[in-house]
């Protein structure tokens, strides 16, 4: 079967890694994070729209510097050219999904921490999962 069909939420709140590539299509991206207590992804701006859903934990989301507080349950759409971070301000891990519009990252990448995925410069290479 083509495409990625499965529990997303299941899938999101037993990850404990920062950052899972689950599958990579043409024009767009499908990943999964999970953030420590006070753990954020940092702050960045794309040249692509990205999609968050928070499946477990609360934080805020920040918008080009606007501060928003989110929790399970909450989507937060970032705009292409959006400077944007998403902070973990709970006490337990924020487990979470996002969608990038196309895709980001190398199809697969795996990065069991934030400092793994800020030492590691790597970016969509084109490949997609099928």
């Amino acid at each position: 079967m083509k495409g990625f069909v499965q529990d997303i939420e299941g899938l999101a709140v037993k990850n404990d890694k920062f950052r899972q590539v689950l599958y990579t299509a043409k024009h767009c991206q499908l990943v999964l994070m999970a953030l420590k207590p006070k753990e954020d992804i940092g702050a960045e701006v794309h040249k692509l729209d990205q999609f968050f859903r928070v499946e477990q934990g609360s934080g805020e989301a920040v918008l080009d510097g606007v501060h928003t507080a989110i929790r399970e349950g909450f989507a937060v759409v970032v705009p292409a050219g959006t400077t944007h971070n998403i902070i973990n301000t709970g006490t337990v891990p924020m487990k979470l999904y996002t969608l990038y519009a196309p895709p980001n990252h190398r199809d697969g990448v795996v990065h069991l921490t934030r400092s793994d995925a800020q030492a590691d410069k790597e970016h969509f290479d084109g490949k997609t999962t099928e």
